[in-house]
């Protein structure tokens, strides 16, 4: 019978994403070995890397090369890294930005919604900024839309503005559109609740309400959505209240869905319940191939020196084989991995503690070495 081959675009992007991402690489090499599959990876440029590479060459600069843009939409599924770093901070009106290669990614694949899912690992516990108790239960998938608001409305600066400037004097004002169409709203608010019939049944749709016309419409299309789920509790709850929510009593979500700025900023500091962005994978769907990267940023002030945390990462090759391939076997087992290499106590900087044995203490190819190695015994049992 012959071989099941996916095709996967890698886009390692900038600061330590090369460096991380050869761990990704290593750990889907493994999976290929253990599960008779074919993962065929391309490397293409994007962000900061692909600024470069384009500038040197002579062409029109861009985050986002139509060679890249191909092979994503050829592929089974992307796996993306990082992007960004203050050496491509341009303060230029209309600069290319390394950002704007992974909106138009998101934008060109039609992948509207991302997902976050948050964990708690026992053996992480007294690494979160909250109390152990507090992290009781807590499970949570976070939806957010991607394709809308903010991000993608219309973005203006206007100069020489009467009244604009200090004292009254011409100055300069800056506009910035948020908008949503009511099936982008929809869409998105679907998937969680279909999410949600298979977890724990409860919906929390985040928004702004008391303020925002776009919230209020959100409201309206929830509650829609509620009573044709029958069997799922939905609520609403701004999202200043959220925001406080997520450090009270975090275990009271189980999916939480809103809109693109909001859940931006709602995802980061919910990451920070399993005590380190290096923990936080994301899956980003729609229309085309779905997308994966780590929520984590690309951390430039440690690009180069090996000790970045891969694992988030490593998990974003979970979520792809779970969702794009339906490997939930071996997705299993790389989840299993990780849970067994942090329970027997390898950490990385950011996860270390006062209480971390510094002979645990790993660099990112160590911590892959590791992952690699549960991996293998876990994958090995399911043979035995």
């Amino acid at each position: 019978m012959a071989e099941t081959t996916y095709r996967i675009c890698t886009l390692p992007g900038d600061g330590i994403g090369p460096e991380i991402m050869e761990q990704a690489e290593r750990l889907l090499e493994a999976v290929s070995k253990a599960f008779g599959v074919t993962f065929d990876c391309e490397r293409q440029l994007i962000g900061g890397a692909a600024i470069d590479a384009t500038r040197a060459a002579g062409e029109k600069v861009t985050a986002l090369p139509p060679a890249t843009l191909s092979a994503a939409q050829a592929a089974d599924a992307v796996l993306l890294a990082a992007v960004g770093g203050p050496r491509w901070d341009d303060p230029t009106p209309g600069a290319v930005r390394p950002e704007q290669g992974l909106l138009a990614i998101r934008k060109n694949l039609g992948l509207y919604l991302n997902l976050r899912p948050v964990r708690i690992y026992d053996a992480l516990r007294d690494a979160s900024p909250l109390r152990p108790e507090r992290l009781d239960g807590v499970d949570l998938l976070i939806v957010r839309e991607l394709t809308g608001g903010l991000y993608f409305g219309r973005h203006e600066r206007q100069v020489d503005v009467e009244g604009a400037g200090r004292d009254g004097t011409k100055g300069q004002t800056a506009i910035d559109t948020l908008e949503y169409a009511e099936f982008e709203i929809e869409r998105v608010l679907r998937w969680a609740y279909e999410a949600a019939a298979r977890r724990s049944k409860v919906v929390t749709s985040v928004d702004k309400a008391n303020v925002l016309e776009t919230s209020r419409l959100w409201r309206e299309v929830n509650h829609r959505l509620n009573a044709e789920f029958e069997d799922v509790e939905g609520e609403d709850m701004l999202v200043d209240n959220c925001a406080m929510q997520l450090v009270a009593n975090p275990a009271q979500f189980d999916v939480l869905v809103t809109e693109n700025t909001f859940g931006d900023i709602l995802s980061d500091e919910a990451s920070m319940l399993t005590g380190s962005l290096g923990m936080l994978a994301s899956a980003s769907l729609g229309d085309g191939a779905a997308l994966y990267e780590p929520s984590h940023g690309s951390a430039p002030d440690i690009a180069g020196k090996g000790v970045a945390n891969p694992i988030a990462q490593i998990l974003s090759v979970e979520l792809m084989l779970r969702y794009s391939f339906q490997m939930d076997e071996a997705a299993d087992a790389v989840a299993g991995a990780v849970e067994d290499v942090l329970a027997a106590g390898w950490r990385t900087a950011d996860l270390a503690d006062g209480t971390t044995d510094a002979s645990h203490l790993l660099g990112t190819a160590a911590m892959g070495d590791k992952i690699l190695e549960a991996f293998a015994l876990r994958a090995g049992s399911r043979e035995a």
